[in-house]
């Protein structure tokens, strides 16, 4: 049997060419997820100290004008290419132009890190996104990638970073796989999402990096009692995630209406928030607001807890400030459900659990991601509720989210058409970001 008949019948052979694929992916993805988790550790450990550091010198909350400035410089002067963020990631997923500028990745890891240390409210879902997808992008060139294989690439950059900073690799396997258009899962690159989340998570892990944790310490029957009740839950954090999705985009709009200057834009949003913040008099709703999310699943919270956090959070978004939003989601989710015990007959720590990733997939659109990621934190006997908690504030948030460039692939439900009788999907996603 010579050379060329033996690579005949093998290439004729469908797992040959299965098998290339997943050693090819697998050697890309040990080198994003040792890079990703790597840097994601870095970010996590800095962020705890800046945390630390700002809580013991809360002085330094009078300066956030000033740390809002110099964000809003740097990336006036040195970063108009990547200033859309988890956009532009989205954005080059669907209609590739250029390789994304690895400047990206010090910009927004050194502007997340001013945000929380002047005393500014956001998250690091983002930054770790970004961050990672920067430099999966980079790999396009060093292993001479195929069109094709840098929308997979650019996937296993978006798990590799959501997985890290959270410490939850199916779910960021997923989220990489269901953010990109709404509706639609792109399962051609299951196998490096979920090979770079699960790598990126171990590396990070190697620097002995922790990640918080939560339970739910009491979890009822399912029955069509509590069905109902997990329903009415879900409707109250859809309709709550389109309010910070909204709330969000309004102040991006309105900063860049009236202020055209960019580098103001988070100055002057700097003073309002440090004036607001010591009106205030508590820090209880800047930064990650961590230990507020641990109090919601055991001791009752103030009713308006969560609704600060929305306000607090999303006009520091929307002043020009850098970070993510997942973890201000988890905390709006979290209290929202801690209050919700006052009307709907279901144990606190389960309906701030069903709030905590809730309240995250109806403003990122991506319900099955946020309950894995509840199977992860929580474990399985709550499941349903997360499931249906879920899977309902995704129906009532809306067609719109957090990320304006993502593209909605299928309608959330049958009923949805516009006025020509045509099904979502098959009208622009322009109609309903209006």
């Amino acid at each position: 049997m010579n050379y060329n008949k033996l690579i005949k019948i093998l290439s004729s052979i469908e797992q040959v060419p299965a098998l290339y694929y997943l050693i090819k992916w697998l050697l890309i993805c040990i080198f994003l997820g040792a890079i990703a988790g790597s840097i994601s550790a870095f970010f996590l450990l800095s962020l705890e100290w800046v945390t630390d550091w700002r809580e013991s010198h809360l002085w330094i909350i009078a300066l956030l004008p000033v740390g809002g400035f110099i964000i809003g410089l740097s990336y006036h002067l040195y970063g108009n290419s990547v200033v859309k963020g988890n956009n532009l990631l989205l954005e080059e997923f669907h209609s590739p132009k250029k390789i994304i500028p690895f400047r990206m990745a010090p910009l927004v890891l050194f502007g997340t890190l001013l945000t929380h240390f002047f005393g500014g409210s956001a998250g690091r879902e983002g930054t770790a996104v970004q961050v990672s997808g920067a430099i999966a992008d980079r790999f396009t060139k060093v292993f001479n990638l195929s069109k094709i294989d840098r929308k997979i690439v650019l996937i296993a950059g978006i798990s590799a970073g959501f997985a890290s900073v959270f410490g939850t690799p199916l779910a960021g396997g997923i989220f990489a796989l269901e953010v990109l258009i709404l509706g639609r899962i792109r399962l051609d690159a299951i196998i490096p999402s979920f090979m770079a989340a699960i790598l990126a998570d171990y590396f990070c892990r190697i620097w002995d990096v922790s990640h918080s944790h939560y339970s739910i310490s009491s979890v009822v029957e399912m029955n069509p009692e509590n069905l109902l009740w997990s329903l009415l839950a879900g409707i109250i954090f859809g309709l709550v995630a389109m309010l910070f999705s909204k709330s969000t985009h309004f102040w991006s709009k309105l900063f860049a209406k009236y202020i055209k200057y960019p580098p103001l834009r988070p100055v002057i949003g700097g003073v309002l928030l440090a004036i607001a913040i010591y009106a205030i008099g508590s820090t209880k709703y800047i930064g990650l607001g961590l230990p507020t999310i641990a109090d919601s699943f055991t001791i009752n919270l103030n009713s308006y807890d969560f609704l600060l956090k929305v306000l607090f959070t999303s006009f520091t978004l929307g002043a020009g400030f850098k970070g993510g939003e997942v973890t201000p989601l988890f905390y709006i989710g979290a209290t929202l459900g801690n209050v919700l015990i006052w009307f709907i007959p279901l144990p606190m720590s389960l309906l701030a659990g069903m709030g905590f990733v809730a309240v995250f997939a109806g403003a990122t659109n991506t319900p099955l991601a946020c309950t894995v990621m509840g199977l992860e934190l929580f474990g399985v006997e709550a499941g349903v509720f997360l499931a249906i908690a879920c899977s309902t504030s995704y129906l009532f948030s809306g067609h719109s989210g957090v990320y304006s460039s993502q593209i909605i692939g299928s309608p959330k439900s049958t009923n949805y058409t516009n006025e020509k009788g045509l099904q979502l999907s098959e009208v622009t996603r322009k109609i309903f970001q209006k």
